[in-house]
């Protein structure tokens, strides 16, 4: 760091995407990234957008706010779009918490949200995971804050269901609820349906995932009007034209091709129950998942051992390097081509190590 980098910021740990290695070619498997290509619609509209991008982009996003909002069952005013989720998420950081209001979530979720909060300065509380790796959804009632709540949970995969949600919700009257549903497309569900009773729940989702959009970087909330001008506010002050023309095309053009994008998550549904019962068969120990992936770990192998094994085939998965996820790594749900390699490596490396 330069002699400049002021000191508030000197303790601050950034937080570690997954790998994106460019000296070989991999298999992969760690990023939770679609196997299968965005819609051909998203991508015709996205190559026509090109041909303006001596404009600047509509900072109210009207026409794909108004297309997502139909799609998920909500009035336009009730949605906001986003350069991808972290962006929703950083904003209800800075809108909904502070030195006297604390953020709470869990002590094994996604990595950004203690990121966010040592970045503004906002204490936190984190609430440890019950030895199955489910969320204590009673410990989050009784500890006072803004909850932040990935659900389906990342990178465990595992959901909670909408009933637990309204307890928390429930809970925390006076305290926005920010659940982050980046992956409840892969079987999870979602609370959007709780959106007209609760004034203090903030949906945030993605176009990462489910709709092949990653490098695209478009994410949405979604809470009642009030809740959304907060975080218009923040936005506006920040950066009006947070998302791209080309970007925004592409997520109109996704979300009138809502069948490729169902037809894509079954079949990723397929594979991962596919793959879940053939790892379980090779001594496996694996969550359940409602999500793009798998979190296992093998009793006679460790979580590093098993990632460098692989990573050394040329197969890339995520390992966590925590003392309660040491032994376990995050596989994404590839194509069914990419998780019969998979499986064919861990056979040999299993075999190799009797």
């Amino acid at each position: 760091m330069s002699r400049f980098f002021h000191p508030r910021y000197a303790n601050l740990k950034p937080y570690v995407p997954g790998e994106q290695p460019r000296e070989k070619k991999f298999i992969k498997l760690n990023t939770n990234e679609s196997p299968y290509p965005p819609s051909k619609r998203a991508v015709a509209a996205a190559k026509a957008e090109a041909e303006r991008l001596e404009l600047y982009s509509d900072p109210t996003a009207k026409g794909l706010c108004e297309a997502f909002a139909q799609v998920v069952g909500v009035s336009p005013d009730e949605v906001m779009a986003t350069n991808g989720s972290d962006e929703i998420l950083n904003f209800a950081f800075m809108a909904h918490c502070g030195a006297d209001r604390p953020a709470v979530f869990p002590d094994i979720t996604y990595g950004f949200y203690p990121v966010f909060a040592n970045l503004h300065g906002i204490p936190y509380t984190e609430i440890p995971l019950r030895g199955d790796f489910t969320v204590d959804v009673e410990a989050i009632c009784q500890t006072p804050g803004t909850v932040f709540l990935a659900n389906p949970n990342a990178p465990t995969g595992i959901a909670l269901p909408v009933s637990e949600i309204e307890k928390i919700l429930q809970s925390h009257p006076n305290d926005v609820v920010v659940i982050d549903e980046a992956y409840v497309d892969f079987g999870g569900e979602s609370s959007v349906k709780l959106i007209p009773k609760y004034e203090n729940l903030l949906v945030t989702q993605t176009f990462s995932k489910s709709r092949s959009m990653a490098g695209a970087r478009l994410g949405f909330g979604i809470g009642q009007a009030a809740l959304i001008a907060d975080l218009q506010t923040v936005r506006n002050s920040t950066n009006p034209y947070n998302v791209n023309r080309m970007t925004m095309a592409a997520g109109i053009g996704a979300l009138a091709d809502e069948d490729y994008t169902k037809a894509n998550c079954k079949e990723i549904m397929r594979t991962r129950a596919k793959t879940a019962t053939a790892l379980a068969e090779l001594g496996f120990a694996v969550l359940p998942s409602e999500t793009n992936f798998l979190f296992a770990k093998h009793p006679n192998i460790g979580g590093y051992e098993l990632y460098r094994a692989l990573y050394e085939r040329g197969i890339l998965v995520r390992h966590f390097n925590t003392p309660k996820l040491k032994d376990y790594n995050r596989i994404t749900v590839g194509s069914p081509e990419q998780m019969e390699a998979l499986l064919r490596n861990i056979k040999e490396i299993l075999e190799e190590i009797k």
